[in-house]
């Protein structure tokens, strides 16, 4: 194989464990446990052969609930994820990895420690997701249960990532450890931080989300974005908008890098991946989940619908609590009018609308096509990279590897080895400056 010399822009990539969801295909006689640590195993170690950058696992903190009853897509559970990856770092030598960890029903000094042990056990590889949770559902679980309005949300999570960074960087890089105190809106804290700096300095920062707050957040104090687009243009108009507000923060355009979620869809022709693709689909939707997503946006229930057939003439409940630990998706009398028109346009049932409208952006095609395609998302600015998230525990990422990862290779546009040990070195993110 002829290897071409390395395009402008190399493609980074990442693998998400497949969560608790409808995108997940339970009925496959190839889909494992979601809490067995074999699983986890055998989909890092195939993220780490296809030289992934990281490995990302995300968190609930309770279950969801529709209808007043536990949803049935959760009943599997969610092991918490620093334990996880504690285990993983010991299986794995290159890989990042990533925990989804709330800001907002946990403290700084305690989360900085936690991080701050799994980046030596994984000798600099170690990564925070945050995210934020204000609804008094999920506080239920913890002792202030509800406490924290919306708007604080993103406030308290700004001042936590400051904190925990003062607390990584309290250590020297030559191991002297320094007393640090932080008098904060949300955090009033003193003392010293008992773990040395890391190999990597301190921990990568990870940050989810669309809205305008998310962004702004992001750009201020993240170093990877995970989001989701779904075309070309849409993804250039968010990498545009997110890389313009890093310059009022300091950091430059390559501080940050924007990974959408996506899904890939592989055939040996055009026409087998686009059937393979609508199977998955069908696969995913059942009647059961179509009038569910719909119960979701209409906010009542449905359940006398008939999914084979039309949609409800009447419009959404304002907020509505029908399901609990999962947020309502925006303006949902929009939401539920552009369904109907997509239902009238093409002559779809409510199951037809919900597989075509609720779809992740995915990548289908050969695996030709696939990879010119996604470097044509990278080298045209709609992404620096891709979070892949298979539909099946744990082999969802095998193909991909085995077929993509090597074309990506020959066009000089992904890494043929692991250049550097720590995260930080596989996305090209400086280290932090210590203090003296």
């Amino acid at each position: 194989m002829t290897v071409r010399r390395p395009s402008r822009k190399q493609i980074h990539l990442a693998a998400h464990f497949p969560g608790v969801n409808s995108t997940t295909v339970w009925a496959d006689p190839r889909s494992k446990s979601q809490i067995g640590f074999s699983s986890f195993e055998a989909l890092a170690r195939t993220a780490e052969r296809g030289l992934f950058d990281f490995f990302f696992l995300a968190e609930g903190l309770r279950l969801r609930e529709h209808k007043g009853r536990i949803h049935d897509l959760d009943v599997v559970g969610r092991p918490e994820s620093l334990t996880v990856l504690n285990a993983l770092a010991a299986v794995t030598e290159r890989i990042g990895l990533a925990a989804t960890v709330n800001a907002t029903f946990n403290e700084p000094y305690e989360l900085a420690r936690r991080l701050a042990t799994l980046d030596h056990l994984s000798a600099g590889r170690a990564a925070w997701n945050v995210v934020t949770s204000s609804d008094a559902f999920t506080g239920e679980n913890f002792r202030r249960g509800g406490y924290l309005d919306r708007a604080d949300r993103y406030t308290r999570a700004a001042e936590f990532v400051v904190v925990a960074r003062e607390l990584w960087d309290s250590w020297t890089p030559d191991g002297l450890s320094r007393p640090f105190a932080h008098r904060g809106q949300h955090f009033d804290i003193a003392g010293e931080f008992t773990v040395p700096r890391s190999p990597q300095g301190r921990p990568v920062v990870i940050q989810a989300g669309d809205s305008g707050e998310g962004r702004e957040f992001a750009a201020r104090t993240a170093d990877v974005i995970f989001t989701r687009h779904g075309t070309l243009e849409d993804g250039r108009a968010f990498y545009a908008d997110v890389k313009g507000r890093l310059a009022k923060y300091g950091r430059g355009a390559d501080d940050l890098k924007i990974m959408p979620g996506v899904s890939v869809v592989l055939g040996d022709t055009a026409a087998e991946a686009q059937e393979r693709a609508a199977e998955i689909r069908r696969q995913q939707v059942s009647p059961q989940n179509a009038i569910l997503a719909l119960e979701q946006i209409w906010g009542t229930d449905l359940s006398s619908y008939d999914p084979d057939g039309p949609f409800p003439d009447s419009d959404p409940v304002p907020e509505s609590s029908i399901t609990q630990g999962r947020t309502r998706r925006g303006d949902t009398v929009a939401m539920a009018e552009k369904w109907r028109a997509l239902s009238r346009e093409k002559g779809l049932s409510i199951r037809q609308t919900v597989i075509e409208a609720s779809g992740r952006q995915s990548f289908i095609g050969t695996p030709e096509a696939v990879a010119a395609e996604l470097e044509t998302f990278v080298r045209q600015d709609a992404a620096d990279g891709f979070i892949l998230v298979p539909h099946l525990t744990p082999g969802g990422l095998d193909e991909f590897v085995d077929r993509v990862v090597p074309l990506l290779q020959e066009r000089g546009a992904f890494r043929t080895e692991y250049r550097g040990t720590t995260l930080r070195s596989h996305l090209g993110l400086p280290g932090p400056a210590g203090k003296g």
